[in-house]
């Protein structure tokens, strides 16, 4: 008797210490290579190729790291997890005709993705798709060459998007949000939109608050647009050049507060709707060009 329950005892050790066991199924930290293989465990000396390859064999709430320059594919996010293409080389998404990342999280889930260079190439439809999550963080990245938005949030439940020192350009719209929820927060730093033939910033509908600090929009037909009558932006030390309309708050109950920013050479700085409201601390350096404006009354607080 105690001899068979040994040998049960001993398989059942070897078979939790099996690579293919559940055990190991999904490891906190995996890695992608150019020269990976999907077909690998994902680990540092058998890297996988892409981020699609290496998200089920990550563990919620755990990391994708690129070891070398290279191009790692779109990705569908539908868990907790960093990708992270590391500093100093390029980790690119490359599409055409889809998303580039789509995060469809839980509730609950967060998501951050770091140092990567995402290509529509023209004809991608929007850089990262943000659908449900509790929060995605989006940090040190280029953004470029799609139909839709670089980046777009359009979330049903209560949500947060963090954008920082990212790039975004050649696209229709910079980023662009809305939701069907209690609420979504979106901050916004240290970020350049510029060449985007729409909206460099919408704010489109739903119960939204965007803080925008340190960011430059420029050549854009509107950098700034609150349209939602829910929606609210705060426009702090930030740098308005070379658009066709600055900032416009058209949702009846929106607002638009300025401060310390810069406004110049817009072909009109401001175009405010029916029972809107732009309001200013009476800071800023607002230089009209080419149309008398606003067009509307300017607030002072």
């Amino acid at each position: 008797m105690w001899k068979k329950l040994l040998v049960l005892a001993m398989l059942g050790l070897i078979s939790a210490v099996l690579p293919g066991s559940s055990a190991f199924a999904q490891a906190s930290r995996t890695w992608v290579s150019g020269v990976g293989d999907d077909v690998n465990p994902c680990s540092r000396t058998a890297p996988c190729k892409t981020f699609a390859g290496a998200i089920s064999k990550t563990a919620a709430g755990g990391e994708i790291d690129a070891l070398d320059p290279a191009g790692f594919g779109a990705v569908t996010i539908t868990k907790a997890i960093t990708l992270d293409g590391g500093g100093g080389q390029v980790a690119s998404v490359l599409v055409s005709g889809t998303n580039g990342i789509v995060v469809a999280a839980g509730a609950n889930d967060k998501v951050i993705l770091r140092n990567l260079r995402i290509n529509g190439l023209g004809t991608g439809l929007n850089g990262v798709l943000y659908n449900s999550g509790a929060q995605v963080s989006i940090e040190n990245c280029d953004i470029f060459g799609f139909t839709q938005s670089g980046i777009s949030a359009n979330t049903s439940t209560a949500s947060e998007i963090y954008i920082t020192n990212t790039y975004i350009t050649n696209s229709t719209n910079g980023i662009t949000l809305a939701t069907t929820s209690a609420g979504l927060l979106a901050i916004i730093d240290h970020t350049w939109v510029y060449n985007v033939t729409t909206n460099g910033i919408a704010a489109n509908s739903g119960i939204i608050d965007t803080e925008i600090t340190n960011t430059s929009i420029v050549s854009t037909t509107t950098a700034l647009t609150v349209a939602g009558a829910s929606t609210r932006a705060n426009l702090d030390t930030s740098s308005i050049f070379y658009n066709g309309t600055g900032l416009n708050a058209s949702g009846n109950g929106s607002i638009i507060r300025i401060s310390n920013n810069l406004l110049y050479d817009n072909s009109q700085n401001f175009l405010i709707g029916t029972g809107a409201t732009i309001a200013t601390t009476g800071n800023n350096r607002v230089k009209p060009a080419g149309s008398t404006n606003p067009n509307g009354t300017v607030t002072q607080q």
